[in-house]
């Protein structure tokens, strides 16, 4: 093979200046990562302008990243990618509840809180009491287990995010469970909202003809001892972004029931949470 670069053998050319002595796992990421994008390029034949074009979008892409927004991992939900990074990583056995994407709001520190006490501290939107179990794949109940939960308010946004509007920790709380596994808390019913889409991504969005909406969801992160780390949502199932969440968070497993209750708490959502054992082999 010829020592200089070629369009034939692109990919082969810069490859093979990657020195012998260099990480195993570098190497190999670094070889199909250089493969694969030769191969698009040739694949779409693409111009220059749309080179210049793209450079242009990242480096716009950049510029908007500081401490408050990352807008490369958005683009990285955006393109499904995050999703699909999460999935290889937390492959689950029957029965389990399935992991989903993290997102970028969660703080830690929230409070500890009792069963059945309230997260929403602004008293607005409409009451909802979460109930359910923290099980293991035998279905016997697991004590201890930490159940960080989050969501947004009646208007779409985080507490994080208005700080000088929502009293800190608005929506938020730890819930520890006894023997009966059983967890139980008064929050809202969430709404869906927009990804932030007035940079790079939001551009890319409009372009495709894709909105920024996320279907209305609550976030859990739940740890106990001997069980991997569950990052998940339950979703709103009659929420009309479910289909087309910008981010493809969405589980057929995690769309939770939402049921009319009492006067008091006005919605009802049930779910039971299924852990994964740390010495579980994929």
């Amino acid at each position: 093979m010829s020592r200089y670069f070629s369009e034939e053998k692109s990919a082969e050319a810069v490859n093979a200046r990657m020195a012998q002595d260099i990480g195993p796992r570098l190497a190999e990421v670094m070889a199909s990562l250089v493969t694969h994008l030769h191969a698009f390029a040739k694949d779409v034949s693409l111009t220059q302008q749309e080179w210049e074009t793209a450079i242009s979008f990242l480096t716009r892409t950049g510029h908007l990243c500081h401490d408050e927004r990352q807008e490369f991992i958005l683009l990285s939900d955006a393109l499904g990618f995050s999703m699909l990074v999460d999935a290889i990583n937390n492959r689950r056995p029957e029965g389990a509840t399935e992991n989903t994407v993290f997102g970028p709001f969660h703080v830690e520190g929230a409070p500890v809180r009792q069963m059945g006490e309230t997260i929403s501290l602004d008293g607005r939107g409409e009451s909802c009491l979460f109930t359910g179990c923290v099980l293991d794949l035998d279905g016997h109940p697991v004590e201890g287990a930490l159940i960080d939960v989050w969501s947004d308010n009646s208007d779409g946004f985080y507490d994080v995010q208005q700080p000088d509007i929502q009293p800190k920790w608005n929506n938020r709380g730890i819930f520890v469970t006894g023997a009966d596994g059983a967890y139980s808390f008064v929050g809202i019913k969430p709404v869906s909202y927009p990804i932030p889409d007035d940079g790079p991504v939001g551009q890319m969005l409009r372009s495709l003809g894709r909105h920024p909406y996320r279907p209305a969801h609550t976030h859990y992160l739940i740890t106990a001892e001997g069980y991997q780390k569950l990052v998940t949502h339950t979703f709103v199932g009659d929420d009309p972004y479910l289909e087309s969440d910008a981010v493809f968070g969405v589980k057929d497993s995690l769309i939770a029931p939402f049921e009319r209750a009492d006067e008091a708490t006005i919605w009802r959502s049930d779910f039971n949470f299924v852990l994964t054992p740390l010495d579980y082999r994929r």
